[in-house]
């Protein structure tokens, strides 16, 4: 039976409103059962999603060899990570990997490539890539995340044809610091909302397994819904030897679905997307985590293998939900009754809403 803190939460995230800071450490904490917790959070996730499981999928454009040292990151500088390095692939390439993913379920395809940001010939790369892709499916997604971006580099891609652009914030701003030197928090917010001018469908999200305290997780929750993003990547740190947090095995199942719920509540009506590291940290549960997650990856990541797209349709479907059709919407409709033009106040003769 739910408490009365997880029947508050539900009613708060059915009204679209964000959980107070006391009630998402509470959530964090272990007062409630799990398994309570995700029924609350799967109530939430139901209302505004039902039983659908969208399919994303990764093209790694250019892997290896970054300048940035992200500590958790197996393409950082100075990584002795054994991944995979390579310059850009041919957009021929792209569009065949892509297309495999399409024919497999996915709706959305990535494009990522390693570096800081793009040089101008890049989003040329990017530009004929996606061009390549749309041929074959001109009905996919397509997300971009190529590191920091000008407003112009934002611009081609919107023109282009990109549905989104992927920029996470990775952790709270307060210890930023600790897992990178080379660039700024205040950095990746500068290009999400550049590319949220630009048109493109912002989508940021964190990764856990860092270290973080519970109060850092709420603080990058609270600073991604400034951002209002239309989808939040929930990442599990995948502990790369050769990498400065490869010795970081930090998460339990019960603490991943935790982190899910408080984002759940935290964006009620936005794609969140269980992303790298589940099957290393849910294990098991992963079937659980679709209850309060609405979007995964399908397949293989950046540097690491995911699990076999296969056994990933055969959980959905095995779990009671159906994959996301590419003409199906993934965020529910605007709610246009929730702006209410203000009558009374300054300006008129009635009192305010105080």
């Amino acid at each position: 039976m739910a408490s009365d803190l997880l029947n508050l939460l539900v009613d708060k995230a059915f009204r679209r409103e964000a959980p107070t800071r006391a009630e998402s450490l509470a959530l964090l904490g272990e007062s409630e059962a799990v398994i309570d917790v995700v029924a609350a959070g799967a109530r939430v996730r139901r209302e505004f999603f039902g039983d659908r499981v969208k399919l994303n999928t990764i093209v790694n454009m250019k892997s290896g060899l970054c300048p940035e040292d992200c500590g958790y990151c197996s393409q950082r500088l100075g990584s002795g990570a054994g991944v995979l390095k390579y310059s850009w692939i041919t957009s021929e390439r792209a569009a065949e990997i892509a297309g495999d993913a399409v024919r497999a379920g996915a709706k959305r395809v990535c494009l990522v490539a390693s570096g800081r940001g793009p040089a101008d010939r890049d989003i040329a790369r990017i530009e004929n890539t996606i061009t390549a892709i749309k041929a074959d499916h001109p009905q996919v997604e397509i997300c971009a995340c190529l590191g920091f971006l000008s407003d112009d580099q934002a611009e081609r891609l919107a023109a282009a044809g990109a549905h989104a652009y992927s920029h996470n914030l990775n952790t709270a701003e307060a210890r930023y610091a600790d897992i990178c030197t080379t660039h700024t928090f205040g950095d990746r917010v500068d290009t999400l909302r550049r590319a949220t001018a630009a048109g493109l469908s912002p989508c940021s999200g964190a990764i856990f397994g860092m270290g973080e305290s519970d109060d850092d997780i709420v603080d990058v929750a609270l600073a991604l819904r400034e951002l209002d993003p239309d989808s939040v990547p929930i990442n599990f740190l995948i502990p790369f030897d050769g990498t400065p947090l490869g010795t970081r095995w930090d998460l339990t199942p019960d603490r991943c679905l935790r982190i899910l719920a408080l984002f759940r509540f935290h964006f009620p009506d936005v794609e969140v997307r269980l992303a790298g590291g589940r099957e290393i940290h849910l294990r098991s549960q992963q079937p659980l985590a679709l209850h309060l997650a609405n979007s995964i990856f399908l397949g293989d990541y950046l540097t690491s293998e995911g699990q076999p797209g296969a056994d990933d349709r055969r959980m959905i479907t095995d779990a009671g939900f159906t994959i996301e059709g590419v003409d199906d919407p993934t965020l529910p409709p605007a709610r246009h009754d929730l702006v209410a033009i203000r009558r009374r106040g300054a300006g008129t003769a009635l009192r305010p809403n105080a």
